[in-house]
């Protein structure tokens, strides 16, 4: 019986302390990241990290990789959903410079994928499973 004691006391505390990372990364960590990307748009983390702006208002940052007229992303969390049937508008902040386009998700094809993950992440590693390497969202900037 002890031993089911200290079971549960050790998965409720292991529970609170990923539920605490989560928001600690969700509430102070993005707002931080979000703050030096708009304050230092010439710094190192902003040649790295957009500022997301979804339909809703809610800003995300996240990193990017821009080629030509496209802007890659990998999302991590739920957030991607809103793109799923044709996409949505999104507004992005790239190195100070607002930038408006149409950011579908890719769910059905893991060849492209894979291979513009391997230039947007290519720290990531090679055995991570493809539901833990985030889905890839495109946007198709409008002309300026």
């Amino acid at each position: 019986m002890a031993v089911y004691k200290w079971l549960v006391i050790g998965a409720v505390v292991f529970s609170v302390l990923i539920i605490g990372t989560v928001i600690y990364n969700l509430l102070v960590v993005n707002r931080q990241v979000a703050e030096e990307v708009t304050s230092n748009p010439d710094g190192e983390r902003a040649g790295i990290v957009t500022l997301l702006t979804l339909p809703d208002g809610k800003q995300i940052p996240v990193n990017y990789l821009q080629e030509e007229d496209k802007v890659f992303l990998g999302a991590d969390g739920p957030w991607w959903r809103v793109f799923r049937n044709g996409g949505a508008d999104v507004t992005l902040l790239i190195r100070g410079r607002s930038l408006k386009g149409n950011a579908v998700v890719v769910l059905d094809d893991p060849e492209y994928t894979h291979e513009v993950f391997a230039r947007l992440r290519p720290k990531a590693p090679a055995w991570l499973p493809d539901w833990l390497n985030g889905k890839l969202i495109v946007i198709s900037l409008e002309s300026s």
